[in-house]
């Protein structure tokens, strides 16, 4: 009972942001505000382009709406609490708070094991063309799909789950711009030794199988490419891997290096890390994927011609 009375004495947290100066506030509203707009707009404009065009309704560009989509959701789950903290008391419910990191769990390791699903896509395509029709079939891309939501959400909710038996009976301010896991944990007056348990085994291997799929995938797919006799069939293999594994690059970069790594050593520097996954990598997906993609530019010009068509008088 008096555990009870502890967590409940805590309703709310105040998250410091990304900084405590009021003159920096408008001008951080204005910036992750257009960034908001950008990634919203961009990500969009990829799913009704793959949508309207034919040409582009293939296993590649139906991971890439899914993940477009994801993305919207991810970065509406962090940008828009962060607008109003700038503007207005950098307070959270507890039960907002809890929330807020049940989603970014979720759809952050979502777009981890779709990223895993996309080059095994490109490993099948390129390492068995033959049977890319079958093996990609759209049963089996909508299972994929379908497996990496679920399964993502059932880390999240256990994570939620061990958060919410914790007791926070003294500071309520965490250092940083949303609910995390360690900031969390940090701030707990009960033990903590479960959680961190399954976050250092359970944690990783969300995180690094997926990982672990895309390097073998692009091994094999490597070994392939370099079998080609030509320097242009070598180039045109590589370039429907490029866009991809820029994006992997700048997604597992920064989550490794927030995520593996103890709780006691989670510092502000890693706000940096975090706004990278959390926030610039959803932004920056339709510029690569549309930059690189011949297919899909036509689309996305397709697209703005279908709607100019539609915006002229009869």
């Amino acid at each position: 009972m008096e555990s009870i009375n502890q967590t409940s004495s805590i309703s709310e947290f105040i998250l410091l942001g990304l900084s405590s100066r009021p003159e920096d506030q408008m001008p951080l509203f204005i910036l992750f505000f257009i960034i908001y707009l950008v990634t919203i707009t961009g990500n969009l404009l990829i799913i009704l382009a793959i949508h309207f065009d034919p040409r582009l309704q293939t296993p590649m560009y139906f991971f890439l709406s899914v993940l477009s989509f994801t993305d919207i959701c991810f970065t509406t789950t962090v940008v828009p609490r962060m607008l109003v903290n700038f503007l207005s008391e950098n307070t959270i419910s507890y039960a907002g708070c809890l929330t807020q990191m049940y989603f970014i769990y979720a759809l952050g390791n979502t777009d981890n094991f779709l990223l895993a699903v996309m080059a095994f896509d490109r490993f099948v395509a390129i390492c068995d063309p033959f049977h890319y029709v079958t093996t990609m079939s759209h049963h089996r891309c909508v299972l994929l799909v379908a497996f990496s939501c679920s399964f993502t959400h059932v880390h999240s909710l256990l994570h939620t789950l061990l958060l919410n038996r914790l007791t926070f009976c003294d500071s309520n301010i965490i250092h940083h711009f949303l609910c995390d896991l360690s900031p969390l944990l940090k701030l707990s007056c009960s033990s903590t030794l479960v959680n961190e348990i399954v976050i250092m085994t359970e944690g990783p291997i969300v995180l690094v199988t997926p990982f672990l799929c895309i390097t073998f995938s692009y091994m094999r797919i490597l070994i392939t490419v370099l079998k080609i006799p030509s320097a242009a069939g070598q180039r045109k293999a590589f370039s429907t891997c490029g866009s991809h594994l820029t994006l992997v690059t700048l997604f597992y970069g920064s989550i490794f290096y927030v995520y593996l790594q103890p709780v006691s050593t989670y510092t502000v520097h890693d706000h940096i890390a975090t706004i990278v996954y959390t926030v610039l990598t959803s932004m920056l997906n339709p510029f690569i994927y549309s930059l690189r993609n011949k297919d899909l530019k036509q689309g996305l010009r397709k697209l703005m011609g279908r709607r100019n068509s539609q915006a002229a008088p009869s």
